[in-house]
């Protein structure tokens, strides 16, 4: 999850964020029509006119991107899979899911409807710029054919075989479907990105060379972005591998120390922020529901030391409660904890909390998993726990 991102609504009831990076790629594709596609194609305007037909056709190009996203989105509610988010940001758009497909043919359906829709977006554009009439102003055509064009190349390169464009999770579909099985294809996937993205860095950077062209910049850029997400991919296939089919409940801290929505700040810090090694603990609300987390940094940034834990505490993603027979796997592909106030609330069928998960415990299991070593909570030993509890 990208952080300093804006929500500015829902769509079809999917949350749509906005990244402040998203105002890059709106200047420079301004800035590029405005400056030598749209002078181009009709002399004598006004630079006023060429930048606002510009930063017009940037925006609509925004939406388009939108609309992609908001097609693997919609398809993947359909399917079954929820959707935490869509997020546009600098290099395009993110769909977050907050599960994984059940099959291969659901994430192939997925994975095509956002490709799809940028293409059809294309086509259309392209078509309407063709059955225009000739009297039609070409500072409008020459933007609408852009849009058309830009739109085609998005689909087409989304579907270049690495992860995680759209095109390595269509590798990713077809590998599970011919292997029957999902991590022996998503390292597949993830590997095909490597070498994808390093491609694109290589191109990019003989193109800035040769060329002394900002779009060798901007390959190089993807390349690097490619590399690193496909790295990420194939290090959570490692480890869900390792894993194997362990379960929260296996790793959890039960009976934690929690703190009521209710408790005086003053007094908690008092009586058990002082005697305790912990950095964050769990809010529960009177019925012992998790509705919060309350780290330590937050409270050495206020100097109020008096009123609820309510007015510090940081509200609990829904994303964050999940039961006791969870696969850890499956947490470490929908759950992103921070290391200083993130963590798991593991609640029973009625949501009252049972236990936790910290990101200190997830990277144990993980660690303990690839050498060998028993799983589960260490024992107590008298010992102060890891310093990022």
């Amino acid at each position: 999850m990208l952080k300093w991102s804006i929500p500015i609504g829902r769509v079809f009831g999917i949350r749509l964020y906005l990244h402040w990076s998203l105002l890059v790629t709106l200047v420079l594709i301004t800035a590029s029509l405005a400056g030598s596609v749209l002078p181009s194609a009709y002399a004598g305007r006004s630079t006023t006119e060429y930048w606002s037909v510009g930063a017009l056709a940037a925006v609509v190009f925004m939406l388009s991107l939108a609309a992609h996203e908001m097609a693997h989105s919609v398809v993947a509610v359909h399917d079954g899979v929820p959707v935490r988010r869509i997020t546009l940001w600098l290099l395009g758009g993110m769909s977050e899911l907050s599960g994984e497909p059940a099959d291969a043919r659901t994430e192939l359906r997925i994975t095509l409807a956002g490709p799809l829709t940028s293409l059809a977006i294309g086509v259309a554009s392209l078509l309407v710029v063709a059955v225009l009439p000739d009297a039609t102003d070409p500072v409008l055509t020459t933007s609408l054919a852009w849009l058309g064009l830009a739109n085609v190349v998005l689909a087409v390169f989304n579907m270049l075989p690495g992860a995680p464009l759209d095109g390595g999770r269509v590798l990713h579909a077809l590998l599970w479907w011919r292997r029957g099985d999902r991590l022996s294809a998503t390292a597949g996937a993830a590997r095909s990105g490597r070498i994808l993205g390093f491609a694109l860095i290589v191109l990019g950077g003989v193109q800035a060379v040769f060329t002394q062209s900002i779009g060798g910049l901007w390959l190089m850029l993807l390349g690097w972005f490619l590399r690193n997400a496909a790295n990420v991919e194939l290090m959570n296939a490692t480890m869900r591998h390792q894993l194997g089919d362990l379960q929260i409940r296996q790793i959890m801290t039960s009976d934690p120390t929690v703190v009521h929505t209710d408790d005086d700040i003053g007094t908690f810090v008092a009586a058990t922020v002082s005697r305790m090694h912990h950095r964050r603990f769990p809010v529960v609300d009177s019925s012992g529901r998790p509705v919060g987390v309350l780290a330590v940094h937050d409270l050495t940034k206020t100097h109020e030391r008096t009123g609820p834990v309510a007015d510090l505490a940081r509200p609990l993603p829904d994303a964050a409660r999940v039961p006791p027979d969870t696969r850890v796997e499956t947490v470490l592909s929908t759950a992103a904890l921070r290391p200083d106030d993130g963590l798991l609330a593991v609640v029973d069928p009625s949501g009252r909390l049972i236990g936790i998960v910290t990101s200190t415990d997830l990277r144990r299991a993980c660690e303990r998993s690839s050498l060998g070593l028993p799983l589960g909570p260490p024992p107590d030993l008298g010992q102060p726990p890891d310093k990022d509890e």
